[in-house]
């Protein structure tokens, strides 16, 4: 079997799925922990178009995007599937880690790099974003069903990423009054043995970014 690796970095939401996917598959893999202020060779050879984080190296073949990773994972080793056979519900996966991505990622994101009207409508929309996800996993244990599935792995580290941006930034994103079946999700979520031992906690990202500050 050619040796599989994966460039990341730890506190990453992004990065943490590539490797709940390989060990959901029971794939043995080397992680190779990237300074993003000093990107490696291999990193840059690895992925010359956007230069970033996650990349997953399968012998000589290395495969960018986490999303498109993960799709990687799930064909190339079938083992323990994470999207479902049946076509429509594979779209709708599809569809739904796409949203998390560019909606409920790139709002919460926006709402930590703005002040004003601007701030305030990107708050709007990260908590609208999150009722739909709250809406979606009512009444599931999972949003795979009664076992985790690619969309869990997608949401992931999502709730305490954004814990850590209500903190660092002082603003509210993550009502768990109003997202409650959320909230129950990603407690079940996070007492999986593979996934409480590396999610990215809050306090985690905090002290990160607090010493980031201190550098500069």
């Amino acid at each position: 079997m050619a040796e599989v690796k994966v460039l990341g970095a730890s506190l990453s939401l992004f990065c943490c799925r590539i490797e709940w996917a390989l060990k959901h598959k029971g794939i043995t893999y080397k992680y190779i922990e990237e300074d993003l202020r000093n990107k490696s060779t291999l990193l840059l050879k690895s992925n010359p178009v956007h230069k970033k984080i996650p990349v997953l190296l399968h012998g000589d073949k290395p495969v960018a995007e986490s999303l498109v990773i993960l799709e990687y994972i799930d064909e190339t080793w079938r083992e323990n599937p994470l999207l479902p056979d049946d076509p429509f519900e594979k779209a709708m996966v599809r569809f739904w880690a796409k949203y998390v991505d560019e909606k409920c990622v790139i709002s919460a994101w926006t709402a930590s790099r703005t002040k004003g009207h601007e701030q305030e409508k990107a708050i709007e929309s990260t908590q609208e974003s999150l009722k739909l996800l709250n809406k979606l996993i009512e009444g599931k244990n999972f949003f795979g069903g009664e076992t985790i599935g690619f969309l869990d792995l997608v949401v992931g580290s999502l709730p305490n990423w954004i814990k850590f941006i209500e903190e660092f930034v002082g603003i509210k994103l993550f009502d768990t009054n109003d997202l409650s079946f959320l909230h129950e999700w990603e407690q079940r979520f996070t007492e999986i043995p593979m996934i409480k031992e590396s999610v990215p906690m809050k306090e985690d990202l905090l002290n990160y970014f607090r010493a980031q500050q201190n550098v500069k």
